[in-house]
């Protein structure tokens, strides 16, 4: 799992600085809390969140359709 710099977080600094922290995540879609020098958690901006799926959902409509159109000249 790759993991871009800006979104890594100390459970120490998340603690501390938790308004921060969800600003950092409204910014970037999502920011991952490390504890101990490992990812633990997970802070996801829900509304960033829901594009992701709603285009997920259109691919997988389309891809769906794409394949029963297939079936059909089988």
């Amino acid at each position: 799992m790759l993991i871009d710099s800006k979104q890594i977080v100390s459970m120490t600094e998340a603690n501390q600085n938790f308004s921060k922290v969800v600003r950092q995540a409204e910014e970037n879609g999502c920011v991952v809390i490390f504890k101990n020098n490992n990812p633990k958690f997970a802070l996801v901006d829900l509304d960033q969140l829901r594009i992701s799926l709603e285009q997920s959902d259109d691919r997988l409509d389309k891809m769906v359709k794409k394949e029963l159109n297939r079936a059909k000249w089988l």
